[in-house]
């Protein structure tokens, strides 16, 4: 995902960021000091265990996009994809997402909304 740094968040190592699906705030792991305004290739880590229907919840009808709620971050896209081990995928726009969650079942293919208190931002290395 295309990401551009738009400057150093409170804590140290944190950053506000900006995509095509909106804004966040999340830990950069990249080469440090970073740039504001720079932009990068970048890839999405959610370090935390989901709770489906409490975390991941049913958005139907709404676009990818990526926005802040107080210090959560909201992800917005497609649920791809759900493990028997808890393993997920969501897609949002061209980046897949990889998770864990546990819970009751949910619908794969639908549009889903995740609320994650932790995201980490790696420079995508292809």
């Amino acid at each position: 995902m295309k990401i551009t740094i738009i400057r150093a968040a409170e804590r140290y190592g944190e950053i506000y960021f900006s995509t095509a699906y909106g804004e966040g705030k999340g830990q950069w792991l990249g080469a440090s000091p970073f740039v504001g305004g720079a932009e990068y290739e970048a890839e999405l880590e959610l370090p935390e265990l989901f709770i489906k229907w409490v975390d991941l919840v049913p958005a139907p009808g709404q676009p990818p996009a990526i926005s802040t709620q107080g210090d959560k971050n909201v992800l917005t896209g497609t649920l791809e994809d759900i493990e028997e081990d808890g393993t997920a995928y969501m897609r949002l726009g061209e980046s897949l997402i990889m998770f864990e969650c546990l819970g009751e079942p949910m619908a794969i293919g639908g549009t889903v909304e995740l609320t994650a208190g932790i995201l980490r931002i790696y420079p995508a290395v292809y």
